[in-house]
């Protein structure tokens, strides 16, 4: 384990507190923590992390915020307001981090980025990993696959529908909880590794719709049918369901790469980084039965 000094950009976001949680569970030496809402970290300042204001929409902050820190930790930001603004945010922060002499980020990347990606964010995250590969300095882009989390928002519905509506055929996922990304990064933030990877980050297997569809029945003692549909049908249903439209094209993107199977094969990255298997989408589900199950009435 290095003992350089640690960098966690974005950590006042679930993914990045978490980071750090175990960053100080693990070791005790340096760690710096960056964010636009420092007050939001006012309990881990007082646990020793150093906590430092940072906006990638304004560069002028960055090189205080990143000065004294030898491996970072870069979460690709929220901000897909428009096209091309989150590569330009890590952009701003890849050049920054050389400029104060950082010697490795990480970066928490998407499964199976390629040019040619129906997953209508993959282009920043493309970007990003060639602004790493010019920047000179080491990195490891960590691939991450769709969170496991995100199974808490898509099945209770259909468990109380009865049907689960999907634009992926038969294809699956590798799906990935969130606390397994966040032992992985943490793991590779830690690691003596210098040199430049790209790696797949992912669950123990790939897991599809009808999967999906008969474990919510299971679990929630309730019939779920998976309802195939064109990613068109699938937009236009969760628009009248209530989802803005643009977060339901993104979905349906997520569905169309399942259909082409570029959301699998499963990897052992999480098992190589942290010595530990990661949490199966049954396990997962199996932890969070109340969420799926029924209120019950009155």
């Amino acid at each position: 384990m290095s003992h350089a000094t640690l960098l966690v950009t974005g950590a006042s976001g679930h993914l990045g507190r978490r980071v750090v949680e175990l960053l100080l569970e693990a070791r005790p030496s340096s760690l710096i923590a960056t964010t636009r809402h420092p007050d939001r970290l006012e309990d881990l300042a007082r646990r020793g992390v150093d906590v430092r204001a940072a906006d990638f929409d304004r560069p002028e902050t960055l090189p205080a915020a990143f000065a004294g820190a030898e491996r970072l930790l870069l979460i690709s930001t929220d901000a897909v307001d428009r096209p091309g603004r989150r590569a330009e945010q890590h952009r701003r922060a890849i050049e920054a981090a050389v400029q104060a002499g950082v010697r490795h980020i990480v970066y928490t990347s998407l499964f199976g980025v390629a040019p040619d990606s129906p997953i209508l964010i993959a282009g920043d995250h493309l970007q990003t990993e060639q602004a790493l590969e010019a920047s000179g300095v080491g990195f490891t882009a960590l691939r991450n696959n769709l969170y496991t989390d995100l199974l808490l928002m898509s099945l209770p519905p259909a468990v109380a529908s009865g049907t689960l509506y999907a634009a992926a055929g038969d294809g699956g996922a590798a799906y990935v909880t969130r606390e397994d990304c966040a032992r992985a990064a943490a793991a590779a933030l830690a690691s003596d590794f210098e040199g430049s990877r790209r790696l797949e980050i992912t669950g123990p297997g790939v897991v599809t719709y009808h999967d999906l569809a008969a474990l919510a029945s299971e679990l929630s003692g309730r019939p779920v049918t998976y309802v195939p549909v064109d990613p068109e049908g699938y937009v236009a249903g969760a628009v009248a369901a209530g989802l803005p439209e643009p977060v339901a094209r993104l979905m349906a993107s997520f569905d169309v790469a399942m259909q082409q199977g570029r959301l699998g094969p499963a990897t052992d990255a999480v098992r190589t980084l942290t010595g530990q298997d990661p949490t199966s989408v049954q396990a997962f589900l199996e932890a969070h039965r109340a969420a799926l199950s029924p209120s019950p009435a009155g």
